[in-house]
């Protein structure tokens, strides 16, 4: 009898643990590295107050978010643009429907070296030197320094916004330093003095300094009231309307006294 009745015991131990698994969810997070940092403050919050909710979140660009949607290989791809008309098409022909929430608003904004005495930059001086036709800072009133160039490769987000509303769709000169991350461009802009990025405000840091556009300066009020223009908003796609733990965690997201505390936190702008 004791035996039987260990024998029952363990089977129950057993079957409440696979119950448990059952029951315990996962939500995989991929794309845009501008969104990143809010993923990561809200996830961790997310989960802290749901223990049996497992999110791993992973970067590498909206482009790659998208690709990964697309296959079915997420179940939020995090993007800081709108899809593309050619990627609703591949999605809609392997069966999903991305649905876009707007999560957050960001600001790209200009950094140079701590060193350099430029504070201010309009949109044409930036266009100019991102297609090489400026290539030292005296040019515009700066240091006798040749310009670095840093820019973002082109499965970017950031990058697509920089091209539509600073290059108003000109190419970046191909002198021009990729980086594949906003934390990569303030990295490479930090360590040297030649250089200029541009990176979603959330990663402004000390190693690096912020230049006002048109005498404007990016923040979470010229972004809202539409007087800094380089501004845009956050997204975060499903493949379909969101059900379960997926609905549960954009809705936590977009609530204002609970996921968008955690937008302000990472650095970015509130919806509300």
């Amino acid at each position: 009898m004791k035996i039987k009745g260990m024998a029952i015991l363990v089977f129950l131990v057993a079957a409440f643990f696979t119950i448990n698994m059952a029951w315990a969810g996962k939500i995989v997070i991929k794309g845009s590295t501008t969104v990143l940092p809010i993923a990561q403050k809200v996830s961790e919050a997310y989960m802290k107050q749901n223990p049996n909710v497992k999110i791993s979140i992973s970067g590498g660009g909206s482009g790659n978010g998208m690709k990964a949607l697309i296959d079915g290989s997420t179940d939020i791809a995090d993007s800081s643009r709108f899809i593309k008309p050619k990627e609703v098409s591949l999605a809609v022909k392997n069966g999903i429907y991305p649905v876009p929430f707007a999560v957050a608003y960001d600001c790209i904004v200009p950094v140079v070296h701590p060193t350099n005495s430029i504070v201010n930059i309009t949109m044409a001086q930036l266009k100019d030197i991102y297609m090489g036709k400026i290539k030292n800072w005296k040019e515009i009133g700066g240091p006798d320094r040749p310009v670095v160039v840093i820019s973002r490769d082109t499965s970017s987000g950031t990058y697509e916004v920089w091209h539509k509303k600073v290059m108003k769709k000109e190419r970046v000169y191909p002198g021009a330093l990729l980086q594949a991350s906003n934390g990569a461009v303030g990295q490479a802009v930090a360590k040297n003095k030649n250089a200029i990025g541009y990176i979603g405000v959330g990663y402004l840091n000390k190693g690096v300094k912020a230049l006002m556009v048109n005498r404007v300066v990016g923040s979470a009020a010229t972004t809202l009231n539409g007087t800094y223009p380089i501004s845009r908003p956050l997204f975060m796609f499903t493949p379909g309307w969101p059900k379960g733990d997926v609905l549960n965690f954009i809705n936590f997201v977009m609530n204002p006294n609970k996921g968008q505390k955690y937008v302000a936190e990472a650095g970015y702008v509130p919806l509300y």
